[in-house]
């Protein structure tokens, strides 16, 4: 009995604890890095660009093969029947014959161009790759930080709702004493609607952010760590816009990869060009079979006796082909792949100056945001100011009630736009070393030093010393 007694609880121990650890994972917060690790093992669309380069780096073996030699051997088997008028005659007998070929290209210009085309594009398809895969980088950090954002809307929308709602009940309170009139309640009470109407559309808008990470990275999760107001923000290092412009053209990696498309589309017009040269290969052949298989049939009656033994004949030779006229197929070609290489020229031109205003557009970027977060924290604590001055206006009959509700709104317009301003300048940071080409996943990695593990958006949206918004 004992025993019984001690399996079962046993048994509600494993429960239990198996129980928590589910709690737990179906609970899990999740962090930057790891949503990083798994949008690289999981995000479909970077999966898809890694199936097509590997596809793509199968064109330089096509195309070597194209300059080795080709070997090829086969037999065939045939009955024939073999009949006679004068003198009457009828044969059947079964004839074989074995054969080798071998063609060794010893000429041919077209190929060894189109071989360089190949690498061309395979360098090209890998920088892409490699630019899909650093893009990740900033995918993950975007989606993540949009989910931040309305995460921190979201407490700001509530934060605000909440506020509202005591001013329309202290607006009802003070009607019920005749220190108010109807309107200030109706103000209050269409202020407090609106507040829970945005609150309602901050909500969709963190289950949608919510919802971008799922699709990311195949995992879902309940919450996330947030950003500690003590990160810094600083202008990058060094601030100059030529410096990071040169940077960028010289490791940009979509830049690099349209200059291999410009040498892939030059090889491929050079290779069309090289359809009106002459080729030349080396053939060979080995062949072996009875006679009748070569059409040596010496039948009986013919005047010499019959002959069924094995032939064999070897051949070795070059062939020279000189291409006259193919029904303007090469010239039209030629003309294809010559407006292919301007096309490329043009594209890479285009990427080229892209790459330039995007660095310097990001690099003023970030010298705003730094600028901005200052102004929008001095902005919050001003607000709260107003707000407090406002309030205590509304108790001597100096301010209305209209004028309070304006100065809360004014005081969590101001929240949102301060926590858009953090998340504007670390996603800036980063695109401006993406754009740079110097963007890796230790960037990362230097961000979770600064991130809040117990992070609760209702009551981190602000920082420390600003979190107290009620009086």
């Amino acid at each position: 009995m004992f025993l019984v007694k001690y399996l079962f609880g046993l048994c509600l121990v494993i429960m239990m604890v198996a129980g928590t650890v589910s709690a737990e994972q179906n609970n899990k917060r999740a962090d930057l890095i790891t949503v990083y690790q798994q949008a690289i093992v999981n995000d479909a669309k970077l999966s898809a660009a890694r199936h097509e380069y590997m596809a793509l780096r199968e064109t330089v073996p096509q195309a070597r093969a194209g300059l080795l030699p080709a070997l090829s051997i086969g037999g065939s088997l045939e009955s024939v029947r073999l009949a006679m008028e004068e003198p009457e005659f009828s044969r059947a007998r079964s004839q074989s014959v074995f054969h080798a070929d071998i063609n060794q290209p010893l000429f041919r210009l077209d190929r060894w161009l189109q071989l360089d085309a190949a690498q061309a594009s395979t360098a090209r398809a890998e920088l892409e790759l490699r630019a899909k895969e650093q893009g990740m980088i900033l995918g993950a950090a975007q989606a993540y930080l949009d989910t931040l954002r309305a995460l921190d809307s979201l407490a700001a929308s509530r934060a605000e709702e909440a506020a509202l709602k005591r001013q329309q009940e202290q607006a009802q309170g003070r009607l019920v004493h005749g220190a108010s009139s109807i309107t200030d309640v109706l103000d209050a009470r269409a202020a407090y609607d609106t507040a829970n109407a945005n609150r309602k559309l901050a909500e969709r808008k963190v289950d949608d952010a919510f919802e971008a990470l799922v699709r990311l990275t195949n995992h879902e999760y309940s919450s996330i760590e947030g950003i500690d107001h003590h990160l810094p923000v600083q202008a990058p290092t060094p601030n100059n816009a030529k410096f990071w412009v040169g940077k960028a053209l010289q490791q940009n990696l979509s830049l690099l990869a349209s200059n291999f498309a410009v040498v892939a589309a030059e090889r491929t017009n050079q290779q069309q060009k090289a359809g009106f040269a002459p080729t030349l290969d080396m053939v060979a052949s080995y062949r072996k079979g009875d006679n009748d298989g070569f059409g040596y049939s010496n039948p009986a009656g013919v005047g010499a006796p019959e002959y069924r033994g094995d032939v064999s004949r070897n051949s070795i030779g070059l062939q020279l082909n000189i291409p006259l006229y193919s029904g303007g197929m090469t010239r039209s070609k030629v003309r294809e792949s010559t407006e292919r290489l301007a096309q490329s020229e043009d594209q890479r031109d285009d990427r080229r100056r892209e790459v330039v205003q995007n660095t310097r557009n990001f690099h003023r970027a970030i010298n705003s945001d730094v600028e901005q977060v200052a102004a929008r924290r001095q902005s919050i604590l001003s607000s709260q100011s107003s707000l407090l001055a406002t309030v205590r206006g509304r108790e001597l009959g100096s301010r209305s009630l209209m004028d309070v509700l304006n100065a809360e709104r004014q005081l969590y317009g101001a929240v949102r736009e301060y926590n858009n301003a953090r998340y504007d300048y670390v996603f800036n940071t980063l695109s401006l070393k993406q754009v740079a080409g110097v963007l890796n996943a230790a960037d990362l990695t230097s961000l979770t030093m600064f991130m809040n593990k117990g992070y609760d958006p209702d009551r981190d949206f602000l920082p420390p010393r600003l979190a107290v918004l009620s009086w």
